[in-house]
């Protein structure tokens, strides 16, 4: 009996995403760059949830995905994006702003000179 309970509570937190073992990618919070933060919440509440990113040069975002989001760039730089799609390198100057319907996975590196601070703004 004790092995039947373990098994389904095992298969519970499967499903529930509690026994993942590394196959789920972190949100942009979870994701930071060689496990150091580079986002903090600014509000997180029943309706949205926002972040500040903060990436000086030579630092960048570990693989993470994105649900539905709005980014605007405080400060921009210049990045180096890998996803599905492959590598490419983007400007994303200060004022900057853009909507997505989400990203499956990709990395970021701040190649630019200057310091990028992004807002994401997260609907939920």
């Amino acid at each position: 009996m004790r092995r039947l309970i373990l098994g389904v509570l095992v298969l519970v937190m499967s499903v529930l995403g509690g026994c993942d073992s590394g196959s789920k990618l972190p949100d942009p919070l979870e994701a930071g760059w060689n496990n150091t933060a580079v986002c903090e919440v600014l509000i997180d509440n029943d309706e949205m949830r926002v972040l500040k990113c903060s990436f000086a040069p030579g630092v960048g975002h570990d693989k993470h995905y994105h649900p539905a989001h709005y980014a605007y760039a405080i400060a921009g730089s210049r990045f180096r994006i890998e996803d599905k799609n492959g590598v490419r390198e983007v400007d994303f100057p200060t004022g900057s702003n853009y909507y997505s319907e989400g990203v499956e996975w990709h990395k970021a590196l701040n190649i630019g000179d200057s310091n990028a601070v992004v807002l994401i703004i997260e609907n939920k």
